[in-house]
């Protein structure tokens, strides 16, 4: 048998990774799950978790809608592993609100008509919520270019650029 097929017969027959501990702090909460090591935050906060608010689009980083908060930084939670977020506080969209009562943003998609299917909403939400903190944005056009790692099939980004600068106050 040569060495390569010896090897590929060695890495085959071992067993995978243990399950680690991971802490999430996720809006508020604290969950201590057992993972394995190439576990998403995405699929953590879908599957193991429940919060389904967040979507899995492209699971390649490239649309945005699987946007959370992570430490107040906006993030592709298809990007990172469970396991690297251990500790830190993590805001899904389900943690904006609070109570009943809807957080700003959420407030300014309904009344500025920002989404249509809505299945990227969440995501654009939490990068606007994000964005706006970051404060690097000072016009429309630094909106919709702080906000292009965010795609809507629908088109609704005028509306979604209305609902962020209202929020703002149309002062970035």
């Amino acid at each position: 048998m040569s060495n390569t097929v010896q090897e590929k017969t060695t890495l085959a027959a071992q067993p995978l990774a243990e399950p680690l501990p991971v802490h999430l702090r996720i809006n508020g909460e604290d969950h201590r799950l057992q993972l394995r090591p190439w576990v998403s935050l995405l699929d953590a906060l879908r599957e193991y978790i429940g919060y389904t608010g967040t979507k899995k689009g492209c699971d390649h980083g490239q649309c945005g809608a699987c946007t959370v908060l992570v430490d107040g930084v906006r993030i592709n939670a298809c990007m990172t592993l469970a396991v690297m977020r251990d500790g830190q506080e993590i805001t899904t969209i389900e943690g904006l609100a609070n109570g009943d009562k809807l957080h700003p943003l959420q407030a300014a998609f309904v009344e500025h008509d920002a989404f249509q299917c809505g299945y990227c909403t969440p995501g654009q939400i939490c990068s606007a919520v994000g964005l706006i903190k970051e404060g690097r944005a000072k016009t429309r056009d630094d909106i919709r270019e702080l906000m292009s790692g965010n795609i809507c099939r629908c088109g609704a980004y005028t509306n979604i650029v209305d609902a962020i600068e209202s929020v703002t106050g149309g002062t970035i």
